[in-house]
């Protein structure tokens, strides 16, 4: 930090040597001062109401009435199945149908988990990479370039792609789009009213099942090495190093799960009910679980502390080891799948190359059987052919 002083209006020289140390020691004194006040003062941030930080991949539309929704390409398929219309190309179908079936049965437990009937209405839209998500996406609000997927929950509008753009693998179409209905559902239960980026995000990634056992690995390191983030945290300033990243998602979600236990289902509604009525969200939270939101958080770490302290003492030296191969298994299991769509679907378009290829050669023969034998002529004792 600068700390601008104002220069004495005597010209150089005019007092002793001593006396200008003095002056500049004082100066430089009270600069410190200052600074270290202005210092000290920051952590009384840590009090400050949380400011609205949705999720990267939920924007929020502060004018939604003036954003452009690009068109989709023509000869899309466009399926509406009465609350949700998906439009996809036709290559994409052994794809999006089974990520269809999983959020026609994510819906109702949407419903259930957050009180209210929601998803009335959204449209879905399933693009290859990211450059396509963002030419078909609102230009005014870009999704960001690491995303695969992203939900423009005040407009019902949600895109996913098929290419996750930092691996350049298949991403899982199906918890993708759970993922993003999720924030969608969110929105329509609150009625657009606050939430902790923190529950916003927990809720999605708990609901829509991604990345389980990876979460469970990064919590047991978070919890036995004392490096959980505060809550209060993560809502105000999302974390940027990699780890602090899977932390705070893995533990977000992980406290959604806590408050969604099944004694506390009700209350979990309760708390969605009185934010859409106009409550803070903490205030929700306390009135509904009998106990500030710090409290239960408390309660949490506890729970987490005692859930994972005692697997060392069950699996003894082989804990680390179980977790790494469970890591492992869940990750072959998930790339054979992905790549067993990819296959399928590669199977599909070799089929129609196929067909289209044996049309074009009966079309061909059946062209050059119609038309008339070629004329023959008779010169000087040879025969030609006049095309």
């Amino acid at each position: 930090m600068t700390v601008g002083i104002a220069r004495p209006s005597a010209a150089p020289g005019a007092l002793g040597s001593s006396s200008l140390r003095r002056v500049r020691a004082w100066v430089f004194a009270l600069a410190a001062l200052v600074w270290l006040s202005l210092g000290m003062a920051r952590p009384a941030a840590a009090d400050e109401a949380p400011q609205a930080a949705p999720p990267h991949d939920a924007p929020i539309l502060v004018q939604a009435s003036r954003v452009t929704i690009p068109p989709v390409p023509a000869g899309w398929v466009d399926h509406d199945n009465g609350w949700m219309r998906i439009r996809y190309p036709e290559s994409f179908a052994a794809r999006v149908g089974p990520a269809v079936k999983g959020a026609e049965a994510l819906k109702p437990e949407l419903s259930r988990r957050l009180g209210k009937p929601v998803l009335s209405r959204v449209e879905v839209r399933v693009v290859h990479d990211a450059a396509e998500m963002a030419r078909l996406a609102p230009p005014e609000s870009p999704p960001p370039k690491y995303a695969v997927g992203v939900a423009y929950s005040s407009l019902k509008l949600v895109l996913v792609s098929l290419v996750d753009p930092k691996s350049f693998e298949g991403t899982d179409l199906t918890e993708v789009l759970a993922h993003e209905l999720a924030h969608v559902a969110l929105e329509d239960a609150v009625g657009g009213h606050h939430v902790p980026r923190w529950f916003n995000e927990g809720l999605a990634i708990h609901l829509s099942g991604e990345l389980a056992v990876a979460r469970l690995q990064t919590l047991s390191q978070a919890s036995l090495s004392g490096s959980l983030l505060p809550l209060a945290d993560i809502d105000r300033r999302f974390p940027d190093d990699p780890h602090d990243v899977n932390v705070a998602y893995a533990q977000s979600a992980d406290f959604v799960r806590f408050l969604l236990r099944d004694q506390d289902a009700e209350r979990f509604r309760s708390v969605i009910d009185r934010v859409s009525r106009g409550d803070t969200f903490d205030r929700a939270v306390a009135d509904s679980y009998g106990t500030p939101l710090r409290n239960l958080e408390f309660q949490w770490r506890e729970d987490l502390s005692h859930r994972f302290s005692i697997w060392p003492a069950l699996l003894g030296g082989s804990a680390v080891w179980v977790l790494s191969m469970g890591v492992l298994v869940a990750a072959y299991v998930k790339r054979r799948r992905r790549t067993k769509a990819t296959l399928a679907q590669w199977a599909i378009q070799e089929a129609e190359e196929d067909r289209l290829i044996a049309e074009a050669e009966l079309a061909e023969a059946a062209l050059l059987e119609s038309m008339p034998p070629p004329a023959r002529i008779e010169y000087q004792g040879r025969y030609y052919t006049v095309h």
